[in-house]
């Protein structure tokens, strides 16, 4: 039997189809989003489920879930949204041919979604990383569990999914802004006893094959070299031996190569066969992980209070 399509599904489905038809028919072929919102608010007739305020933030269900959806309409390629302006792109105008069916719209929104996120982030730990994407947050075995899992399991989806728009972000920027990023994170992690003045990105110019150093404790007493690669492929051993003879032009015995993709098996292991330096190695997948746990690039959307029956309440004296 086929499982109806939620009311959530047909909101998602209608308010993209008028997002895309409000673009195609403004000038250019764009809008700002609040000009965008509003032409959406006009074309979808909204009940009161859809305009109600969430009790968190007061913002209309509707609000929230177009927001969301619509990472995955960007991520297909049939918008573009730069600096708070969204495009229509010539897929999204072929997508309006013909009408959206709900059922077959989300089908082909998740599956290209599913194909960007996974060519963004290329987890370490792959059977932990299969099992959490096949994984959904409506699972029927997660909503016969505890609310704290069910809270815990949607956390980590959510996060895969900034994870994966962390990289994507990271991967856009110039390179000079990657090599001042990877020197904030570690600052945010502790070393050089958080003082800004402990690390520097060392710049493009005459670096020796450094992108930047950071004190590892307040007196300066050591230095930890970084290398920055905002590469597509993964990182070989090659530039691993490379990093190995800059840290010796330095005379340095610690260093962390940082990249937004993979490292090969080669390089893993020409950094652990190291007898004379430290070389740590953090992938995307860790890069992305490190960035959301330090708070670097983030910022908490809202916040919610998980409350229980208080016992002693009603217990009597």
């Amino acid at each position: 039997m086929t499982k109806p399509v939620s009311r959530s599904d047909l909101l998602i489905t209608a308010t993209h189809e008028a997002c895309l038809k409000a673009l195609a028919a403004a000038p250019g072929g764009q809008l700002r989003r609040r000009d965008l919102l509003k032409a959406i608010e006009q074309a979808v007739p909204l009940d009161a489920w859809a305009l109600e305020g969430l009790e968190n933030s007061g913002v209309p269900r509707w609000h929230k879930i177009f927001g969301f959806s619509s990472v995955g309409m960007g991520k297909a390629g049939w918008v573009v949204k730069e600096r708070g302006i969204w495009r229509i792109t010539p897929a999204g105008r072929a997508l309006l041919a013909s009408p959206l069916e709900p059922r077959a719209y989300l089908t082909e929104l998740t599956s290209r979604y599913q194909e960007w996120k996974s060519s963004q982030i290329a987890t370490t730990t792959s059977g932990e990383a299969a099992n959490a994407t096949d994984a959904g947050p409506l699972d029927e075995g997660l909503l016969l569990a505890a609310p704290e899992e069910r809270i815990e399991q949607t956390l980590k989806l959510a996060h895969e999914d900034l994870a994966a728009e962390l990289i994507s972000t990271v991967k856009s920027c110039d390179p000079e802004f990657f090599e001042r990023l990877v020197v904030k994170l570690l600052l945010k992690m502790g070393y050089g006893g958080s003082h800004q003045e402990a690390g520097q990105a060392v710049g493009r110019s005459g670096d020796g094959g450094i992108d930047g150093v950071i004190n590892e404790d307040r007196l300066g007493l050591d230095a930890i070299y970084i290398q920055a690669k905002r590469w597509e492929g993964s990182v070989g051993e090659g530039p691993i031996r490379d990093f190995k003879g800059a840290l010796d032009a330095k005379g340095a015995h610690k260093g962390v190569f940082i990249t937004t993709s993979t490292f090969t098996p080669a390089a893993v292991q020409a950094a652990r066969n190291s007898r004379s330096y430290r070389i740590v190695l953090i992938d995307g997948a860790r890069l992305a992980q490190l960035m959301i746990e330090h708070d670097l690039g983030v910022s908490v959307a809202a916040t919610y209070q998980l409350k229980r029956l208080d016992n002693d309440f009603f217990t009597e004296d």
